[in-house]
């Protein structure tokens, strides 16, 4: 069985049904990448993973246990991270007591894991003092996931962690989630840069109107030819 196993997952908001039969899978240590066009439900399928919509059927087991109608304070305790695309800082705090915040479960911050994550975010440690409001857009994205690794997850979810970032940020932030990924983090991610997350994941999921369409290697995605002239921009 995968870590991650989405079944036949029918979800929304409110009595609006968005997802519709969605499957996914999602090993041990695996990359695996959600693409598709705007309004396809990418981003609601990570938030149903992580309890923040409507459940309306089918199943979401991790490690075995299911997961389909807990809350998302319940979810974290299981080994799953999730870093939403948008209010994924505290302004107003410090870095360091943004990372601190993804250890609130706990009875105390572990210094290992703080440690661990200055050593792959050398800017966090530098700037600890700095409110996280302040700095620039890939800075915060790098809080972002910086304080969900701090639970040290299982499986960690990104949902456009490249979105808004300049050019030459985009590819630094993707080898931030590859190094993640290569020290045994399994990753979900959800991009709108197909091409590169597919170029660089696993396995990919291609989803369009909240129902599976596609599912390959990123490999044998990207060198689909209906997939790229439907999806990729030929």
């Amino acid at each position: 069985m995968g870590l991650l196993e989405v079944s036949g997952l029918d979800a929304g908001y409110g009595d609006l049904q968005i997802l519709a039969g969605v499957n996914l899978v999602v090993d041990a240590g695996e990359y695996v990448a959600i693409v598709g066009p705007n309004g396809a439900g990418k981003s609601t399928v990570m938030k149903s993973i992580f309890g923040l919509t409507a459940y309306m059927g089918g199943s979401i087991t991790f490690a075995d246990e299911e997961i389909s109608q807990l809350p998302p304070e319940r979810i974290i305790t299981k080994g799953i991270g999730y870093v939403p695309q948008n209010d994924n800082i505290f302004p107003s705090l410090t870095v360091k007591e943004n990372l601190e915040m993804g250890a609130y479960i706990l009875d105390e911050v572990p210094q290992s894991r703080l440690r661990r994550v200055y050593d792959r975010f050398p800017v966090l440690e530098e700037r600890k003092s700095q409110k996280a409001g302040t700095m620039s857009g890939g800075q915060q994205q790098m809080v972002a996931m910086g304080r969900s690794l701090m639970l040290d997850p299982d499986l960690l979810m990104l949902d456009e962690p490249s979105a808004g970032l300049a050019p030459d940020l985009v590819e630094e932030t993707f080898d931030r989630v590859d190094q993640i990924n290569d020290d045994g983090t399994a990753v979900l991610i959800v991009e709108q840069n197909a091409k590169e997350a597919l170029r660089r994941c696993d396995r990919g999921y291609v989803l369009v109107q909240g129902s599976n369409r596609y599912e390959d290697t990123g490999e044998a995605l990207l060198a689909d030819e209906q997939v790229r002239q439907e999806f990729l921009g030929g």
